[in-house]
């Protein structure tokens, strides 16, 4: 049975340890579990002990937080419980069962963190051969055997990447990327390099050498998917160093390897991934436009466009919008058989960015071809799509491109070809 303790004010305190294994709280009290009981004193304050948990997904270990530590308002668990009957009262018996069940899930969590780390360092030290006692390094199979190990421990434990870069991780990482590498080690050192591992500058500068790219390329084009993915990723954290070269990316083959990473509709992720280098690419290395389109990308993403997630939609747009600052990528938009019906379907549908971004190609292609593409335009449904961005509250600059490019498509069409084609008839009558 749980024992009480009497108060000097006539009540009782439920007896933590007792409460706890007794089932009532659940979860029972475990050696070198740092208890709390001292009157709401600990060694971590409770407030830290919860984010912490949280922000590492081990709220509760492997058991739910009891139900009379969840604040029915905010549906969290409680720091300062409080009973209210005239003016509020701090339950402090509460309050050292919600610290002690914290802490001990604290503790147990340390514990594992440590383990963790630990465990991260042995790998690297047995990797660079710097263990004690004093081995050679791995090679062959074990070496991909401790890359796969040291990969699975960073993604579920995202401290563990700190472990990682403290025991040298970084450079030993890096220096296994040469043009002699094989894709099994390359692919788990690219996974555990994008999986939050600190990359300084000099880490950086050294991915960014020739063979090390051509390693990312070869994968990028012959690897499994998540592979092609991280080398991706990898390549985007690059960019985005003050000493990046952009003449980097102004390679046919890794372009080839992220249009063929955005066709496979299969995964989303990878599609996402590569428009975003892509649309990185465009932004960065305008002589690349000339590349991206010379590889057919103009017509893949044209095609692509009814079918992506809503969330990709606006980079395929940039793609294309940058694309048509070039002379080929404005030829391959209006030679592009799907260009119009495409654009013109994306119209007021997925937000104004991207309104603005299918205006823009329209108003290249009729531009560039009035009288073909302009009916062709119409009989898509330009019209009556253009006339709703003119009366909705879309910005005065957007409605402004609309209008002129009504007027381009009306200018050859008498008006009652243009109400017949905007289906306008039955309305005006």
């Amino acid at each position: 049975m749980p024992q009480y303790q009497e108060l000097p004010c006539g009540g009782q305190v439920l007896d933590i340890d007792t409460a706890l294994k007794d089932g009532i709280l659940g979860g029972g009290p475990e050696l070198g579990d740092a208890a709390a009981g001292d009157g709401g004193k600990q060694p971590v304050e409770l407030r830290k002990m919860m984010d912490e948990l949280d922000a590492a997904g081990d709220g509760g270990g492997d058991e739910a937080v009891p139900s009379v530590f969840i604040c029915p308002i905010s549906l969290e668990p409680m720091v300062d419980p409080e009973l209210w009957d005239v003016t509020p009262i701090p339950n402090t018996t509460l309050r050292q069962l919600i610290a002690a069940w914290f802490s001990r899930r604290y503790t147990r969590f340390k514990k594992r963190s440590a383990d963790f780390h630990g465990r991260a360092a042995e790998l690297v030290h047995a990797l660079r051969g710097t263990a004690v006692p004093k081995r050679q390094p791995l090679k062959g199979q074990a070496r991909v055997a401790a890359l796969r190990e040291l990969r699975s421990l960073a993604a579920a434990h995202q401290s563990v990447t700190k472990a990682i870069a403290e025991a040298g991780g970084v450079g030993l990482l890096t220096s296994l990327l040469g043009p002699f590498t094989s894709h099994a080690v390359g692919s788990e050192a690219v996974a555990i390099l994008v999986s939050g591992v600190p990359l300084d500058a000099d880490a950086k500068a050294a991915l960014m050498q020739p063979a090390k790219v051509s390693l990312l390329v070869d994968m990028l084009n012959e690897g499994a998917v998540d592979t092609k993915i991280n080398c991706v990723r990898l390549i985007r954290i690059l960019m985005e160093e003050k000493g990046f070269r952009p003449d980097t990316v102004a390679s046919l083959s890794l372009l080839v390897g992220v249009m063929r990473l955005v066709r496979d509709k299969r995964h989303p992720d990878g599609v996402a991934a590569g428009l975003e280098l892509l649309n990185s690419i465009c932004a960065v290395h305008k002589p690349a436009r000339s590349l991206i389109v010379s590889i057919g990308a103009v017509p893949q993403l044209v095609e692509l466009l009814p079918e992506l997630p809503t969330e990709c939609v606006e980079p395929a747009l940039d793609i294309l919008d940058a694309l048509a600052a070039v002379p080929e990528g404005r030829i391959a938009l209006k030679d592009c058989p799907r260009t119009i019906t495409n654009a013109v379907r994306l119209l007021m549908r997925v937000s104004e960015a991207c309104t603005r971004r299918a205006l823009s190609m329209l108003w290249v292609v009729c531009r560039m071809a009035p009288e073909e593409c302009a009916p062709a335009a119409l009989d898509a449904g330009l019209g009556a799509k253009l006339l709703l961005v003119i009366q909705s509250g879309c910005g005065p600059e957007l409605k402004q491109q609309a209008s002129e490019l009504l007027k381009l498509c009306t200018m050859n069409c008498t008006s009652t070809v243009f109400i017949s084609k905007c289906k306008l008839t039955k309305t005006i009558q």
